[in-house]
C-alpha cells in the first residue's frame, strides 16, 4: 500500500498496521524487546539472533495463539 487516499477510516487502518509492523516486540527466548520484522511474516531478535515465523504485521495473531493453546492442551 502506497497511500490510503479514500477516506479517514482507511488512513487510520493503514496507520495502525504500519505502527504494528514497525514496533519492537519481546523475544520469547531471551525476553528482551529486540524482535523486529525481517520480511513478510518473518521476525528476528536483534539480541540473540533467533528467527520466528509469525503473522504478517505482528509477531503473533489470534489464530496463532489459539493453535498454541490447542497444542498445549493436547500435549498436557
Amino acid at each position: 500500500m502506497r497511500t490510503a487516499k479514500y477516506g479517514a477510516t482507511n488512513r487510520k487502518l493503514v496507520k495502525k498496521v504500519q505502527e504494528q509492523k514497525r514496533k519492537r516486540y519481546e523475544c520469547p527466548k531471551c525476553n528482551k524487546v529486540k524482535v523486529r520484522r525481517k520480511s513478510y511474516a518473518q521476525w528476528e531478535c536483534r539480541s540473540c539472533g533467533a528467527l520466528f515465523a509469525g503473522a504478517a504485521y505482528t509477531l503473533s495473531s489470534k489464530a496463532g495463539e489459539t493453535i498454541k493453546r490447542l497444542i498445549y492442551e493436547k500435549e498436557g
